[in-house]
C-alpha cells in the first residue's frame, strides 16, 4: 500500500466536489435574470428601506472594550483546556508545563482586561 493510497479518499471528494459544483455554477448562470434596464432606486444605500440620513461613521465606546477582551480570552481559554481535558489521560505528563504557561498568560491578559475596566470605573 504506497503513500497515493492513503490521500484516495481526499481525491475522491474533491473529484466530488467538482463533478458538484460545475454543473450548479452553469445551471445558476443559465437561469439568472438578465439586467434589461436600470434602475438607480436599486443602487441607493439604504437603512431598513428607509433613506439614511447622518454620518455613516460613529464612535465607538470604548467602554466595553474591556469586556470584549475577557470574552476573546475566556473563549480561547475554554477552547484549548476542552482539548486539553479530553485526551488528559492519553497525554504524557510534561505536557502540563506548557499548558500552565499558556494559563499564565491568558490569566495576564485577563488580568490587563480588569486592570483597564477598574481604571476607566466601569464596575
Amino acid at each position: 500500500m504506497g503513500a497515493s493510497a492513503s490521500f484516495e479518499p481526499l481525491l475522491w471528494m474533491l473529484l466530488f466536489g467538482v463533478v458538484a459544483s460545475v454543473p450548479a455554477l452553469i445551471v445558476a448562470k443559465m437561469i439568472a435574470p438578465r439586467r434589461r434596464f436600470f434602475n438607480p432606486v436599486k443602487f441607493m444605500p439604504m437603512e431598513c428601506g428607509q433613506v439614511p440620513t447622518g454620518e455613516g461613521r460613529t464612535r465607538f465606546m470604548m467602554q466595553y472594550y474591556s469586556y470584549v477582551l475577557m470574552f476573546v480570552v475566556f473563549d480561547v481559554m475554554t477552547i484549548f483546556l476542552y482539548a486539553w481535558g479530553a485526551s488528559l489521560f492519553a497525554l504524557p505528563r510534561a505536557v502540563t508545563l506548557p499548558i500552565i504557561i499558556f494559563l499564565a498568560i491568558l490569566g495576564a491578559a485577563l488580568g490587563y482586561a480588569m486592570y483597564l475596566s477598574a481604571r476607566r470605573d466601569i464596575w
